[in-house]
């Protein structure tokens, strides 16, 4: 299985982005999928989810009301529109796979089965 994202970059503050997160050579769509980033200094953390058929998603408190996490079954993606982005949304951004149909609040909360490799968005003020 490889997950391959994209659609990291820099931008001002307030400038939205869509990261992609294609996975192949998987059961993708019977899969939960997972956002998390690591930012300068930190550990990782959790971003978004969404369960295996997209009928549930979950945010951190953080990006609530400014991320949406969606994906598209037949494209096996996974995507993260990240709208009024703030400085602090600067980190190396992972897309991970979570080999279950639980809803998208259990995904993410111990080991995911598979990672990619992440894509840069750098937020500057």
């Amino acid at each position: 299985v490889q997950l391959q994202a994209s659609g990291g970059g820099s931008v001002q503050a307030g400038a939205s982005l869509k990261l992609s997160c294609v996975v192949s050579g998987g059961d993708f769509s019977n899969w939960g999928m997972a956002w998390f980033r690591r930012a300068p200094g930190k550990e990782r953390e959790f971003v978004s989810a969404i369960s295996w058929a997209g009928g549930s998603t979950n945010y951190a408190e953080a990006v609530k009301g400014r991320f949406t996490i969606s994906r598209d079954n037949a494209r096996d993606t996974v995507y993260l529109q990240m709208d009024n982005l703030k400085v602090e949304d600067t980190a190396v951004y992972y897309c991970a796979v979570e080999k279950t149909r639980d809803r998208a609040t259990f995904i993410g909360r111990y080991a995911m089965d598979y990672w990619g490799k992440g894509t840069q968005v750098t937020v500057s003020s």
